[in-house]
């Protein structure tokens, strides 16, 4: 008990705002998690679905570990003084400040070092950050740092759904705790039943695209931040009027959340945001070549989008603006190396319209090559 307390203590002095304690076992939600890859919810994300023996076992991950050290860091940036204009991309919260996968895998290596100092273990603890085959909300829940409501997210009560959440896979038999058994004064629940949503679905309105399709069930391929990130390919036409402009992620179901109203600011300093990062201008978005879109989003989670699909995205925003000061540049975008770029260009332009607009789709018709892209220009040119 008492190195379990103090386990948890040394995960406050590492500046995570919530730990916890779980024992290694069975996901309480395996069985939903399978019937989500059953009904194809995760879309393109085939890696969903490789090793799911490790996911139902988390011992077949980290053999010999008995205890699961649960942590999370509020990365809450606080709402914009003004909604954004739609002449600007919007980009989701948690890419305000750096990627924020190097700065938690630290700490909990820093955390794993601890315990092996207390234990006298030589072997590395296992340290998953959202990359591993891990449910990590799951456990989460199970280690009373919050439940999960209706929009998939874990949320804590005074402290809301603005958290990153990391873990830690031990071989010592830590009790399972959360912190304010630890004694220490966190916002955290003992078990995921003590609060809940009740009867609210606000976040099931929130969403546009109807991603979420019942409560508790994410159907990924509607998603935008999924459509914005994780899809590389075509974005679905009838999809595409509903995102509005956001290019790289989406905050919308965790802003009508009633527990994030009073949720607190991030107060790690690796994970203060960057508020000039919040919104751009979509014209500075579609003029993007791929060594100002490194130099540009070098350290944060943007890089993952790739430049193609940043200045895809930014095609749709400047569709679903409509405002023909961007034609010229979606013209040039027409010429683009990438077909995932100039199709999407071509549906902005026939979103947009005008001459000058037509002109610039005819001219791309006569030359392109690519069947996909053709399909596109012609649907927009027909449009």
């Amino acid at each position: 008990m008492i190195l379990s307390q103090d386990v948890l203590a040394h995960a406050r002095a590492l500046g995570f705002d919530l730990a916890g304690i779980a024992p290694v076992g069975s996901p309480e939600h395996f069985d939903a998690f399978e019937a989500w890859l059953a009904a194809g919810h995760h879309g393109e994300m085939a890696y969903m679905r490789t090793r799911t023996n490790l996911r139902a076992d988390p011992n077949q991950l980290a053999p010999g570990a008995h205890a699961i050290v649960v942590v999370g860091a509020n990365y809450h940036a606080g709402p914009l003084p003004e909604p954004p204009p739609p002449s600007h991309g919007r980009f989701a919260r948690y890419s305000w400040a750096a990627d924020y996968h190097d700065a938690i895998k630290s700490a909990l290596c820093n955390l794993d070092a601890f315990i092996r100092e207390r234990s006298g273990r030589l072997a590395l603890g296992r340290v998953c950050v959202d990359t591993a085959p891990f449910l990590e909300r799951d456990f989460a829940s199970q280690a009373g740092l919050g439940f999960i409501g209706r929009n998939t997210c874990l949320i804590t009560p005074g402290l809301g759904s603005w958290t990153f959440l990391g873990a830690l896979l031990v071989p010592e038999p830590l009790v399972p705790l959360s912190a304010t058994d630890a004694g220490t004064a966190l916002p955290v629940l003992r078990r995921a039943s003590v609060a809940g949503c009740g009867r609210c679905t606000r976040c099931l309105d929130a969403c546009p695209t109807g991603a979420l399709v019942a409560p508790y069930v994410l159907d990924a391929r509607r998603c935008i931040s999924y459509l914005t990130i994780e899809l590389r390919g075509l974005i679905p036409q009838e999809l595409r009027p509903r995102m509005g402009n956001w290019v790289f992620g989406c905050d919308l179901c965790q802003e009508a959340c009633p527990y994030n109203r009073a949720a607190p600011f991030v107060v790690r300093p690796e994970l203060r945001p960057d508020r000039t990062r919040a919104t751009l201008p979509l014209l500075e978005l579609l003029s993007l070549g791929e060594d100002g879109f490194r130099a540009r989003f070098r350290g944060t989670a943007v890089l993952r989008t790739k430049r193609r699909g940043l200045v895809r995205n930014a095609c749709v925003a400047a569709g679903n603006w409509g405002d023909r000061t961007l034609t010229p540049i979606l013209a040039q975008l027409l010429e683009d190396p990438e077909p995932l770029v100039r199709g999407h260009a071509a549906w902005a332009l026939g979103r947009i319209g005008g001459i000058e607009g037509d002109r610039a789709l005819s001219r791309a018709a006569a030359i392109e090559t690519d069947p996909w892209v053709s399909d596109e220009i012609s649907a927009a040119v027909d449009g």
